[in-house]
């Protein structure tokens, strides 16, 4: 069963290489695929290019999904870097 949480990227810089980079290493640590959409595009969250080529604002409402509910960690671990808005 898949897991799937909405937000909003609160970061000044919004969705930025940092950030993304970091999201990446927390989807490579997932047992099954992570998935970010935005505007019904659709991004690997494993993947770096994937997440920038979302092109994700401030303000931007994105929904991030884990395909297994092993992945709750990573879930929330994202949902984190998203709303704290680490740069």
């Amino acid at each position: 069963m898949e897991l799937i949480r909405t937000m909003t990227v609160e970061n000044e810089f919004g969705l930025h290489a940092r950030a993304a980079a970091q999201i990446v290493k927390a989807a490579e640590k997932a047992r099954g695929a992570v998935f970010i959409e935005k505007d019904g595009q659709c991004a690997d969250a494993s993947s770096i290019l994937d997440i920038l080529t979302l092109n994700c604002p401030m303000g931007s409402t994105i929904t991030v999904r884990v395909d297994t509910t092993e992945d709750k960690d990573i879930l929330e671990s994202i949902e984190r870097l998203i709303k704290l808005g680490e740069s």
